[in-house]
């Protein structure tokens, strides 16, 4: 093992320690931040409402002053998100000013625009983790996220990555690709690579409900790729919802997991913007205070797991007291 590898898994031991601190010792500290990086988009998928094919990458002066902000917040980790990162020409240079500010980061990507170039880049940057999303073998109307597009990628990820990958697939875009999901775990698992899977919401983030056989898929995709992360998130959130029982949950949107815009404005999460709708800028402790505090009234069937995975911590502390929406004076 060469002298960076040492020193690149001694900063990540460091953040995962960071990280566990927060998430236990404090209530008021972001866990995680997706900040979009740019809202373009390479594909235009049928289900997703969260991108176009026109916006320019947001500068990278105006990344760093947002990350240096998400830092003085104690932020522990940040996931770069779009649209597709990998449009951004500089989305190497972002993770570089986020890693050296202690946190935890990562991206999500559709895989297409994935090179060794890109990957060294990364690696060099010290990414943590990347998250391939693909949805099914061969594109579709509702879904262009396929494998037969970005196994190539895989490839190059499993022989070159210093980063952790994991592949993710959604149940629930089509009923006649269920078991894409399967053959998915399955060539992630023969690259060496983790498998999760979601499942699909409407648009404002609820739940779509699963067939028997998209039940039976997600078992084995479990089977194939088991994790205590995942294990976790569908005993606590998902179980219920695959079954078409609401969760009694406390959403810490706002506080403990920020979703900021291209724009530099704060929203519960990717389905409901709208609120707090206050730039990341002007976010600060009374803001994370008020949203930890704030009831969601979403929250009973929503299936966002990054929002459930940072709302675990705080399950059984904090009552929530307040209603949404709350105006924000002025």
């Amino acid at each position: 093992m060469n002298d960076i590898s040492l020193a690149n898994r001694f900063k990540n031991l460091r953040a995962g320690v960071r990280f566990a601190a927060k998430a236990i010792g404090t209530r008021y500290t972001p866990l995680l931040a997706q900040v979009v990086v740019t809202r373009k988009c390479n594909l235009a998928c049928g289900y997703c409402n969260e991108f176009d094919d026109f916006s320019a990458p947001v500068p990278l002066e105006v990344l760093k002053a947002r990350v240096d902000h998400l830092a003085t917040l104690g932020t522990a980790s940040i996931t770069f998100t779009g649209g597709e990162p990998l449009l951004h020409p500089d989305l190497d240079k972002i993770v570089r000013i986020a890693r050296d500010h202690g946190m935890i980061v990562t991206t999500i990507t559709n895989g297409f625009r994935l090179s060794r170039a890109w990957i060294d880049r990364l690696n060099a940057a010290g990414l943590q983790g990347m998250q391939v999303s693909i949805d099914n073998i061969t594109p579709d109307d509702i879904s262009m996220k396929s494998l037969s597009s970005v196994e190539g990628r895989l490839a190059l990820l499993s022989e070159h990555a210093r980063f952790k990958v994991n592949v993710n697939s959604v149940l629930g875009v089509t009923g006649e690709r269920t078991q894409d999901v399967v053959t998915i775990a399955e060539t992630a698992a023969r690259y060496g690579l983790q498998h999760s899977v979601g499942v699909l919401h409407d648009h404002s983030g609820a739940l779509k409900a699963l067939s028997d056989e998209q039940m039976k898929a997600y078992r084995r995709v479990t089977e194939i790729s088991p994790s205590l992360v995942h294990t976790l998130n569908y005993r606590l959130f998902q179980k219920n919802l695959m079954h078409g029982q609401p969760n009694d949950w406390k959403c810490r949107a706002g506080a403990r997991y920020l979703y900021v815009t291209e724009d530099g404005v704060v929203h519960w999460c990717s389905q409901q913007r709208g609120y707090p709708g206050i730039p990341l800028l002007e976010y600060g402790p009374d803001d994370l205070k008020r949203e930890y505090d704030t009831k969601k009234n979403c929250a009973p069937t929503c299936t966002l797991s990054c929002v459930h995975q940072m709302s675990m911590f705080d399950r059984y502390r904090g009552a929530q007291h307040r209603s949404d929406p709350v105006p924000i004076p002025g």
